[in-house]
């Protein structure tokens, strides 16, 4: 059974000062650029079956520096819609909802390009990816270029976990990688915001 190998896009000036970036599509910074370049010598050895990437840029970019080729774009993994919240960093938010949690509390609607996503909406896109995968897993790893919080609700709906348990994972770091896998059928986290 095949691995399904987790890479957060490289930085980017958003990652880098903590501010929301859902669907903006911001490019990668130079060390983004450098920390995708040093994925490829772990991806190398690997037999890629197939790659599904977030079709925004910064996901997209990483794919291409880390040497991935043949990436299939995946609207299912574009990140959270952050809504109202778009490029706010948790403090700013906190400043007027004390307190605020994204895995409890959620976002406020934004305007039309940012209209804003549930946990549960974002649940239901990642187990669709993770329904079009596993099937592939039989005959080799697959590899999956996504963002922070998507990846969190991806790997623990992988191990069979409601989304809000996302809150027990760390933040995957940019242009890092995690492993997804099974053993005698039930799946696990075998690497997680490995560099």
């Amino acid at each position: 059974m095949g691995e399904l190998i987790l890479i957060r896009h490289g930085q980017t000036e958003w990652s880098l000062s903590g501010q929301h970036a859902g669907r903006t599509d911001i490019p990668l910074t130079d060390a983004g650029e450098a920390a995708a370049k040093a994925l490829a010598p772990r991806l190398a050895p690997r037999r890629l079956v197939a790659v599904f990437s977030s079709p925004l840029f910064r996901a997209m970019r990483t794919a291409e520096l880390a040497g991935l080729t043949r990436v299939k774009p995946d609207p299912d993994l574009v990140e959270w819609d952050y809504g109202g919240y778009e490029g706010l960093t948790a403090a700013q938010i906190r400043e007027t909802r004390p307190g605020w949690d994204l895995w409890r509390d959620g976002v406020i609607p934004g305007d039309a390009d940012h209209p804003g996503e549930q946990l549960q909406q974002v649940a239901a896109r990642t187990d669709a990816v993770l329904e079009r995968i596993r099937p592939l897993l039989s005959d080799g790893d697959v590899a999956v270029v996504a963002h922070g919080h998507l990846a969190r609700v991806l790997t623990v709906r992988w191990v069979g976990l409601d989304a809000s348990a996302s809150r027990l994972l760390g933040h995957p770091h940019p242009g890092t990688l995690s492993v997804l896998a099974t053993e005698d059928g039930q799946p696990f986290i075998s690497a997680w915001n490995a560099p």
